[in-house]
């Protein structure tokens, strides 16, 4: 299926936030969406692809040459910080992803080392329901509603 919109889904560590992303973003659109699973490490990526993404990749140059093609870019709220994720986020990969031109749906989850005012903590499950939802209301209606293809 030609020109469907590319997800690119980032997540580190063992993967556990990119996969619920990518399983829920499949549910809700099917083959209509290219899910590009981009991780910091070799299991996070596996992770997601099992999930459900269709590619994926992993390590500091992927994020660089990879990260353009998408137009939207999910994962939690670290991938944007240098040194996060147990330091698997350097800046180069922080830089990579605020600099792509991708919508940035971002997941504040909770991290010891900072606190994000005005944010209340809320169960893992109900943000990524809430940033699918988001992605859904910022992708064009005719495709979210759209049937898939068999």
């Amino acid at each position: 299926m030609e020109n469907r919109p590319i997800i690119a889904v980032i997540d580190g560590l063992g993967g556990g936030i990119g996969c619920q992303l990518c399983a829920r973003i499949r549910q809700a659109f099917g083959q209509r969406v290219e899910i590009l699973a981009l991780g910091t490490n070799s299991t996070a990526t596996e992770k997601m692809i099992k999930a459900g993404a269709d590619r994926g990749a992993s390590g500091e140059n992927v994020m660089q040459v990879s990260i353009g093609l998408a137009q939207f870019i999910l994962g939690p709220i670290g991938i944007v910080l240098p040194d996060s994720l147990m330091g698997e986020i350097t800046p180069t990969i922080a830089q990579s992803i605020m600099r792509a031109s991708g919508k940035k749906i971002l997941l504040p989850v909770i991290q010891p080392h900072f606190a994000l005012a005005g944010v209340s903590p809320v169960p893992l499950s109900k943000l990524i329901e809430e940033a699918v939802n988001l992605l859904v209301a910022e992708l064009d209606e005719s495709l979210a509603n759209k049937p898939e293809k068999q």
